[in-house]
């Protein structure tokens, strides 16, 4: 008998939704049955995406949202539950990053990274949380309340890079919050857990992988290859599911074991 995970009946918020990994864990749950709501500061792209999945036939919600914005994660998510429903699952995938050595940081790259890495995805995880424990402690019982937060952490919260010290910092203090989450909101069937991506070709880096500097990098990595954004989807779907109820504060590696 084949086994199989199906999210129909859930909706799924995905933050950073516009391209990248964002896009691809969007296409990923709408196949696994998942309505999803796509959100991000660029939504001519979320409509574009929007278009593509309903192409597939999927069920898919755009919302605008700037993970800086307190007000901003605030209406975006009441947005989403107004027009699809209880959030039942967040990606809370939203970053950015800079490249300099930590001796050049300025104020300005240190709050840029940090305010979307750390804060955004903080309060991102805060206002779906705080909906998902008011559901669970009003419901009745037999009800299905549990939630699934997966917050995208980096290899780079794991093992520190050079030239991406910030960045580095940032996700590392998303693999804590993910624990600290966990242990006070899993008592209410909600899980939270961390993925930790190694390098992956995106739309954004893809043609770094052609220069000399891109080719020396991937020399260095234990097989020599970097991954594709499909490669994260049977750990994405695995963490999402109702089966999964049993995993809660786990800090996945999808790195092909550059961190080991």
């Amino acid at each position: 008998m084949a086994y199989s995970i199906d999210l129909s009946g859930r909706v799924a918020f995905i933050t950073g939704a516009s391209g990248g990994l964002g896009a691809q864990f969007a296409r990923t749950l709408s196949r696994a049955g998942a309505a999803v709501v796509l959100a991000s500061r660029r939504t001519e792209k979320l409509k574009e995406l929007r278009a593509q999945i309903e192409g597939e036939g999927g069920d898919a919600h755009v919302v605008e949202l700037d993970v800086t914005d307190i007000a901003s994660i605030k209406s975006a998510v009441a947005h989403a539950e107004t027009e699809v429903g209880s959030i039942d699952i967040l990606i809370n995938n939203s970053g950015v990053s800079t490249t300099q050595r930590l001796v050049d940081v300025s104020e300005e790259d240190y709050d840029f990274v940090m305010t979307t890495n750390t804060k955004g995805a903080f309060f991102v995880a805060q206002e779906v949380g705080k909906r998902m424990l008011a559901r669970a402690k009003g419901a009745a019982p037999g009800t299905f309340t549990g939630g699934r937060i997966v917050n995208i952490a980096s290899m780079a919260g794991l093992r520190v890079l050079p030239q991406i010290g910030v960045y580095c910092m940032s996700k590392a203090a998303v693999v804590h919050m993910t624990r600290a989450m966990a242990v006070e909101w899993g008592k209410f069937g909600i899980n939270v857990n961390a993925l930790c991506p190694g390098y992956i070709d995106t739309e954004i880096n893809h043609h770094h992988w052609q220069t000399e500097q891109g080719q020396k990098l991937i020399a260095m990595l234990p097989r020599k290859r970097v991954g594709q954004p499909a490669d994260l989807d049977a750990v994405l779907v695995m963490l999402c599911a109702n089966e999964s109820h049993f995993i809660n504060g786990a800090v996945i590696q999808a790195d092909d074991g550059f961190a080991v």
